[in-house]
This record gives structure tokens, sequence and C-alpha cells, in this order.
């Protein structure tokens, strides 16, 4: 039986961090309430949204990097702005329902945030003693959630600390499904991205980044149900996910 229900995502507001890569989120209201007056003296309002579909609280698509002018599996990228990618979408991606484990790597360090050059070894995996399961999702804690509402210290000049891909390789031995973070960028930044080449490129592993895992930690919680939807955005290399944790 399920006892709680951990939301593992960030809000969503203007002035959100972004990746610079990235379009920042935009939300403006389209029409407020007593703009169009029903008879009866109903109305309403709703609002127009902009953002990148790796804004947030989300899911990379394996469409989101390519090495040597291959995606995973060999595959050359099929693209145009207006339609989007053809392989490995992420409206390919099906509803993730699946076991997960949290590498709490600050709590490790008995820190409240890693430092922004702190390198995530093997070795600090190992010493979690959690084991993703295969197919299942393993998720990084460093702290630098708690930087989320301040745009400016969580982004930090794309420098904050992650996995090199020694630790990345620890995790794909495990054949896992995804591999997320509380940071930006996943790995240890500035970088290559050679994780993201590892995992998306060579391995065919997700990456979920900007994750919220300070409750999780908290309360002590290693393994849990990982629990996520994908928005169906054909054509997509990444969508935002509203994620939680049942335990």
């Amino acid at each position: 039986m399920t006892e709680k229900i951990y939301d593992l995502g960030q809000p969503y507001y203007i002035g959100m961090p972004h990746h610079p890569a990235h379009p920042p989120f935009l939300r403006s209201l389209n029409k407020m309430h007593g703009e169009v007056v029903f008879s009866n003296g109903a109305s309403s309002s709703s609002e127009t949204i902009t953002f990148g579909g790796h804004v947030g609280t989300h899911i990379d698509a394996l469409s989101h990097f390519s090495c040597d002018g291959k995606l995973h599996g060999g595959a050359p990228p099929e693209q145009t702005y207006a339609d989007g990618v053809t392989t490995h979408g992420v409206d390919g991606i099906a509803p993730i329902f699946r076991k997960g484990v949290l590498f709490d790597i600050a709590g490790l360090a008995g820190v409240d945030v890693l430092d922004a050059d702190f390198v995530i070894t093997p070795e600090h995996l190992a010493a979690c003693k959690v084991e993703p399961p295969p197919g299942g999702v393993a998720l990084i804690r460093t702290g630098f959630a708690r930087y989320w509402h301040d745009a400016k210290q969580f982004i930090n000049g794309v420098h904050g600390p992650g996995p090199l891909e020694p630790a990345a390789r620890w995790l794909s031995d495990r054949k896992i499904f995804a591999a997320g973070s509380d940071t930006v960028a996943f790995e240890k930044v500035p970088s290559k991205m050679e994780v993201h080449v590892h995992l998306l490129v060579e391995k065919g592993i997700h990456i979920i980044e900007c994750l919220n895992l300070e409750e999780l930690a908290r309360d002590g919680v290693k393994e849990f149900t990982f629990v996520a939807l994908p928005l169906k955005i054909q054509g997509g290399t990444g969508s935002p996910i509203r994620p939680v944790a049942l335990v």
C-alpha cells in the first residue's frame, strides 16, 4: 500500500531558472475576468504559455543529443524546424511507472548543497548503498534544488556538481531506464556533455533534470516507485513532466 506521495517537480514561474541554450518560461493572461461576460454573469480567465521542452522539470528524449551525426542506434537525425524529429521523439516515451532509487550525495557528504566543483564518482554512488534495478530510475541529489527560487544561483553560469563519465558508466552498467538529478544539466558542468552522449546516444538511457529531491532526502527515502508522464509532443526532443515518488 502506498503510504505517501512525494512531489518531485519544481514550480514554473516568470524568471525561473533555465539553461541558456533554451528559451525562458513566459506566461501571460490572454483573457481576464470581465472581458467576455455571459448573460448569466459568468466569465473566465485564461493564459498563453511559452517555454522550451527542456525547461523546468523535464525528460530528455533520445533525440536530444547526437554524436558524429548519429542518434542512438546509429540513426541519422531526420528533422525540420516545423515537424521536429522523426526518430526517438519524446512522444514515443510511454508513461513511466518504474522502481526508483535515490543517491543522496549531498547527504553522503554531510552538506546541504554540494560545491559547484564537486565531481560525483562511482565510489560515491556505491557508498549510498542502493542499487537501481534493471529498467529502473536512478536519481541523484546534489542539494541544488534549494536554489530553485534564485535563478542566478541555480544556473551559476552553467557551473555545477554532477557525475562525469565514470559515474555515468556505473549507472549504465545497471541497465537503467533513466537517470535524473536536481540540477540543470545532470552532469558535472562545464563539460563537453560527455555524460549526455554516453547515456542518450550510446546507451539509450533517458535523462531527467531539475527535480526536487529535498523531501525524499529529508525523510531518508531511498527506494520508491517513480511515476511521470511525458507530454505527447510529436517530434519533440524533450517534455515537461510532473514526477512523483510513491512510497
